[in-house]
């Protein structure tokens, strides 16, 4: 075993730059940890001129990215590029193709292509590491396919979006709308110009397939996945779920159930007591519940040069040392393809907060369709009249636990009411032990 193991690291955007500073701050630190002296030796971006923060001299500078995979004097490429296809996954397939361990923070690939990558790496007797595709610096990855091996997992739940979870909490401290806040969090840099893929529940949906995944021995099914974001979500929603007990978050939900896996990402209430509740910020968590275990919830920084470098080096320190475990947990010729629940059957409380012109007769309409579909009312709440004679005035239903299905037929019946000044809007809520 060479006593030197060189890096090439493809990206040296902020993620790229911060595992190259890690790397040379806690040099020493590093080779005790592992055993081996890690270098890097050659690097990859689009501009060559930009001050990262580290000097460049001695590094064999590629001006394409794939050149890296190809070096003989690179051992691990750390792929930082991002995306789905093109570049990144060319990078990837060609290094495991001749020979080399890759370590990636690109949660995209993993989620669409990583049971691919799985094939690729064991057919060449080398890895594809990626702890830092998942909520940054918590080591979610291991905890799942290491530390929590030897459980039967039943569900693993995220707060998986930092930009997301940040305008939640935000909007609940502030009492202020979605677009006031997004646009609060753009200016400090929180949410990119384009939050799409945040917003809309895209990224943590990439990240829960991939804890999917490690949590029930499936190949990525990233398809699978049911995704709402947070842009339906209002002040008056979340103002209401604090006088219920409840806090809304965006969740990604993997669990077994007795048709098959069901996974989705949507805002969710959770009971204020409960440790989920309680993440705030920027900041992500996992929860998962195991057989013996019980209930683990790890909770940390998901985002950022520091915590997601922080994830990159942890994984290259356990190449260097030769702990490598399946990419999967299990090796790719045994993970199974996924069995599908459809979220149909889902089942569980809800609620449903209607806009309604305040006349004669309209709860008994609402109050019989919902009797119609079998939904059965807990609770309901409405603060008073309009101010006008037949203004607006807002409504919410908590129901018992309900079929997906029946809640689905009872909102379409009711959202065709002439009595709605807006569409209803109807959120899951979700219970948890811990």
């Amino acid at each position: 075993m060479n006593e030197v193991v060189k890096i090439g690291v493809a990206g040296l955007g902020t993620v790229g730059a911060g595992t190259v500073k890690l790397l040379s701050e806690h040099r020493d630190m590093v080779t005790d940890r592992c055993g081996r002296q890690i270098v890097v030796t050659a690097v990859s971006a689009r501009d060559r001129t930009r001050d990262r923060g580290f000097a460049t001299d001695g590094l064999t500078w590629y001006e394409d990215a794939r050149d890296i995979s190809r070096d003989d004097n690179v051992d691990v490429v750390v792929e930082l590029i991002g995306g789905s296809n093109g570049i990144a996954w060319d990078v990837c397939k060609i290094a495991l193709e001749n020979g080399k361990h890759v370590v990636t923070a690109n949660k995209a690939l993993m989620a669409t292509r990583g049971a691919e990558l799985a094939r690729i790496a064991e057919a060449n007797n080398v890895t594809i590491a990626y702890e830092a595709a998942v909520a940054g610096g918590i080591p979610a990855i291991k905890a799942l396919r290491e530390g929590l091996a030897g459980n039967a997992v039943s569900r693993v739940t995220g707060i998986l979006n930092g930009t997301c979870n940040y305008i939640l909490t935000t909007m609940r401290e502030q009492g202020r709308d979605f677009a006031d806040v997004l646009a609060e969090a753009q200016k400090l840099g929180y949410a990119e110009a384009d939050p799409t893929f945040d917003v809309d529940g895209i990224d943590a949906a990439h990240k829960l397939a991939i804890l999917a995944s490690l949590a029930f021995g499936i190949e990525v099914d990233f398809d699978a996945v049911a995704v709402e974001g947070i842009r339906k979500v209002s002040a008056l929603d979340i103002e209401y779920a604090e006088e219920l007990g409840y806090r809304i978050k965006l969740l990604g939900i993997a669990k077994q159930t007795a048709e098959g896996i069901e996974q989705r990402v949507s805002p969710v209430m959770v009971d204020k007591s409960t440790a989920i509740s309680k993440v705030e910020g920027v900041f992500n968590a996992v929860a998962i519940e195991g057989d013996y275990i019980g209930s683990l919830v790890l909770e940390g920084r998901g985002a950022g040069e520091r915590p997601t470098a922080s994830a990159v080096v942890a994984d290259i320190i356990d190449i260097a040392a030769g702990r490598i475990a399946p990419v999967f947990g299990v090796p790719a010729k045994r993970l199974r393809k996924n069995v599908r629940a459809s979220l149909e059957k889902h089942s569980g409380p809800y609620y449903l907060r209607l806009m309604v012109w305040d006349r004669p007769g309209v709860m008994a309409g609402v109050t019989a369709a919902l009797a119609k579909h079998g939904v059965s009312v807990a609770s309901m709440l409405q603060h008073g009249r309009a101010e006008t004679d037949g203004g607006v005035v807002p409504v919410v239903f908590v129901t018992h636990e309900t079929g997906e299905g029946a809640m689905t037929a009872a909102l379409a019946e009711i959202s065709a009411f002439e009595s709605n000044s807006q569409p209803p809007v109807l959120i899951r809520i979700e219970s948890f032990t811990a």
